[in-house]
């Protein structure tokens, strides 16, 4: 009998395909952690504040929701646990920052461009155009 055999008969294997997910997106967690340990202190402090903040919320975040699932695990209900209001008070943050990053992607007006094209865009009176303005109305021929 293998090892994944005597596996199989410690659990129900109805839940053998949660496990395997479960086993897998760990396995991404962690990879994602070394990726984040590996990288030195000095390294991040060369990023803007707007991505060092994105950076802290979610490591934080991350950290709580391993929390989550870990009260989980022992039995605890996180609903009912202070760790629920850690993590709406991150996402509200993470809301914040955000919106911030919308506001610096959002389109910026350029005040001498829109100046220009509506001065080009309305008509203004001149002898050119008052010679021309004695012409026939549309419509009509001229004979």
């Amino acid at each position: 009998m293998s090892e994944d055999d005597s596996n199989m008969e410690e659990y129900p294997t109805e839940i053998h395909d949660y496990l395997t997910a479960f086993e897998k997106s760990l396995g991404s967690v962690d990879e994602m952690l070394k990726t984040m340990m590996s990288v030195s202190r000095s390294e991040l402090q060369k990023l803007d504040p707007l991505e060092q903040a994105k950076l802290d919320l979610v490591s934080v975040y991350t950290l709580n929701s391993m929390f989550w699932v870990y009260l989980a695990t022992q039995g605890i209900n996180p609903k009912e646990h202070p760790v629920k209001q850690e993590l709406e008070r991150i996402r509200t943050y993470m809301n914040k920052v955000k919106e911030i990053a919308d506001k610096k992607k959002a389109a910026k007006l350029d005040k001498g461009a829109a100046s220009r094209f509506v001065k080009n865009a309305l008509w203004e009176p001149n002898a050119e155009n008052e010679h021309s303005s004695k012409t026939p109305a549309k419509g009509k021929k001229r004979q």
